[in-house]
C-alpha cells in the first residue's frame, strides 16, 4: 500500500485530503507542524509528501531543502501544495525540487488524479 505524508497547518485541508487519498486506498500520515518533519519522514519512508509553503515554525520551501539536500530522502516525490501563487513562488518551487505545485484553493479529484499518477496508479475514483 502507497504512503503519502501531508504537512498542512489548516486543519481542514489535512482532513479533506486524507479523506480523499484514504478512499482511493492510500495510507496516510498526517502533521500540523513542519518542525519534526524530517525526522517523521526518515521514520515512516513515504512514497510521496504533500507539503505546504507556509508553515509557522518551518516553512514547506525549507523542508524542502532539507529533504532534497538528504541522499536517503531526496527521491521522495514533493506535491507543493500552498496559496502562493505567484509565478516567481513556483518557479522557486520547482527550483527547490518539487515535483507539482498545487495552489490553493484546488480541486481535491485533480489533487487526487496527480498523487496516483505519481504513485503509478490510475485515475481517481
Amino acid at each position: 500500500m502507497s504512503k503519502v505524508i501531508i504537512i498542512d497547518d489548516e486543519p481542514f485541508i489535512l482532513m479533506m485530503v486524507e479523506d480523499k487519498l484514504k478512499r482511493a486506498g492510500i495510507k496516510v500520515v498526517t502533521l500540523r507542524e513542519s518542525v519534526n518533519a524530517v525526522d517523521v519522514i526518515r521514520k515512516e519512508s513515504p512514497d510521496l509528501i504533500i507539503l505546504d509553503w507556509m508553515m509557522p515554525e518551518v516553512s514547506g520551501i525549507e523542508v524542502c531543502r532539507r529533504l532534497k539536500a538528504d541522499p536517503d530522502l531526496a527521491a521522495i516525490p514533493i506535491f507543493m501544495l500552498t496559496a502562493k501563487g505567484q509565478e516567481e513562488d513556483e518557479k522557486q518551487g520547482l527550483i527547490c525540487g518539487v515535483e507539482r505545485y498545487i495552489t490553493k484553493p484546488f480541486s481535491p479529484k485533480v489533487l487526487l488524479d496527480h498523487v496516483l499518477e505519481t504513485l503509478g496508479r490510475q485515475g481517481s475514483r
